[in-house]
């Protein structure tokens, strides 16, 4: 009952928030009773909930308990702290409206199946604990960067076929949209830099069985991130180009991390 309660309380909060945004992003404007500064308050309540429901369910006594949905919630709770806290200085809050429903139903997954294994053990000490931080950090700006791309495809397509809509006037303009999306790949690669570079350093062997999957698809990632930004610097790469190199690059790493914990954890019972 005691995570029940935040649980419900968040994925109401959130899916308000959301529907409040998608709202006043139809509208092309502004709405003057669901502004901005209204909502993003609504989805830091949502966050605060969603973390009352994650504390207890990841910190236990034996170290962190990242069971799959466990995992897959704490990502979504970061990236919408990262959301939110971009939201008091970048035009992002409309990145809102599918991340806040995703966040929701990440925790009713939670709540519907609790993990019961995989802690990691403390014993491993703090190295450990700042990889696993610094993956999950990487992985959530990387994933704002690939929902920036979508946004940035629709708003394309909408611009290219001479249908400026509700939508297209409520976002900012092409080039400020794509200039948000660089910056964050370009925070999310350092990022993922750095989790390469520690697990080399903190794990064992990342090339292990267990390991060697996700190991190799997130150097895949690695390497479109780094064409991109690349691309971006020599040839002045934008547009449709960067968008499939986002999404692309961000596929990669879900099932880097995602897709071979979906493996061992729910198919494999590991």
């Amino acid at each position: 009952m005691y995570t029940l309660v935040p649980g419900l309380l968040a994925i109401l909060l959130y899916l308000l928030a959301s529907g409040l945004l998608a709202v006043r992003l139809s509208r092309g404007k502004a709405d003057t009773n669901t502004r901005p500064p209204v909502i993003l308050l609504i989805g830091w309540a949502a966050l605060l909930a969603h973390g009352a429901l994650l504390y207890p369910s990841i910190i236990e006594p034996g170290g962190l308990n990242l069971g799959f949905f466990n995992a897959a919630s704490l990502v979504a709770l970061i990236t919408v702290a990262l959301l939110l806290l971009a939201a008091f200085r970048e035009p992002v809050e409309n990145l809102g409206i599918p991340v806040f429903p995703v966040a929701a139903i990440s925790i009713g997954l939670v709540l519907l199946y609790p993990a019961q294994h995989l802690i990691t053990s403390t014993t491993h000490g703090w190295q450990l604990d700042a990889h696993i931080l610094i993956s999950l950090l990487a992985y959530s700006i990387l994933g704002l960067a690939a929902l920036q791309a979508l946004l940035l495809a629709i708003q394309e397509y909408h611009l290219h076929s001479r249908q400026p809509g509700g939508i297209v006037r409520a976002l900012p303009p092409l080039q400020t949209m794509e200039s948000l999306m660089f910056r964050m790949i370009g925070i999310g690669f350092v990022l993922l830099t750095l989790s390469l570079v520690t697990g080399m350093l903190f794990l064992e062997d990342i090339f292990a069985q267990h390991l060697v999957h996700k190991t190799v698809l997130s150097f895949i990632a690695w390497g479109v991130f780094a064409l991109l930004l690349w691309g971006r610097w020599r040839f002045g790469w934008r547009g449709r180009v960067a968008i499939r190199w986002t999404i692309g690059g961000f596929l990669f790493l879900m099932l880097a991390y995602f897709g071979s914990k979906m493996v061992l954890e729910l198919i494999l019972n590991r």
